[in-house]
């Protein structure tokens, strides 16, 4: 068991399920949590970030090409948390379609981009961050049914994904 624990990965999944500077807050959060898994020492190549990634360079961002997601005293910088963010399926790429194909390892019509290769010792961390309802969570020009995401986690767990 102690063995197998050491051959363990961690992934993580990141996905701001929102787009425009009103919801700054959502891409600002996953990438920080970014940032905390690159600290922490998750292989870069084990997190898939979602995000839209219109908010940085917005008309209306008073700091173009920086995200910060929590407010600092006046005259402390705060950190910015768009550096250094690797987003790997940006603008019409953050639907439904492609979140199930990253949770359930589909590269299919992804042109070569990432998707989680976790096995059944792997620890996998997913992070939505958007609005959501009952059953639904909001993606930028539609929504997602609980009932699809139950499935796409029901066909992970069938296939050793965690």
């Amino acid at each position: 068991e102690v063995e197998e624990a050491a051959k363990a990965s961690h992934w993580a999944v990141l996905i701001a399920g929102s787009s425009g500077y009103g919801n700054y807050r959502h891409q600002a959060d996953v990438c920080h949590a970014y940032q905390i898994m690159i600290k922490n020492g998750i292989d870069p190549d084990k997190i898939i970030t979602l995000a839209v990634d219109d908010v940085a360079n917005d008309d209306m961002n008073p700091f173009p090409g920086k995200l910060f997601n929590k407010p600092t005293g006046d005259g402390t910088p705060g950190t910015d948390v768009y550096a250094g963010c690797k987003i790997d399926y940006s603008g019409s790429m953050v639907t439904p379609e492609t979140f199930v194909k990253v949770l359930t390892g589909d590269a299919a019509g992804l042109d070569g981009g990432k998707v989680l290769q976790s096995t059944k010792l792997d620890r996998v961390f997913v992070n939505f961050v958007d609005h959501g309802g009952v059953n639904i969570i909001g993606f930028p020009r539609t929504t997602m049914h609980a009932r699809d995401l139950v499935a796409a986690l029901t066909k992970m767990h069938s296939a050793g994904m965690y």
